[in-house]
């Protein structure tokens, strides 16, 4: 049951924690860690981050897969 929850998450995430640990080469569960820890103590802020992140992070790679078609022509 656990199992299936977290492959959900990580199919599913945004993959900030993903694209955050190779940039900064810091792994990926203590990111993630770190974003529910600061959750608690925060009130919820690093999960706007987070959401914003994810956010800017998919427009960045629409932007690339359509730069990419645009160049093959």
């Amino acid at each position: 049951m656990l199992q299936k929850i977290l492959t959900f998450f990580e199919r599913y995430s945004f993959g900030v924690c993903t694209y955050l640990g190779e940039k900064f080469n810091v792994s990926i569960g203590k990111i993630r860690l770190f974003f529910i820890y600061s959750s608690f103590l925060a009130v919820g802020f690093p999960l706007i981050f987070y959401i914003f992140a994810g956010i800017v992070l998919d427009i960045r790679k629409f932007v690339k897969r359509v730069h990419t078609r645009v160049t093959d022509l």
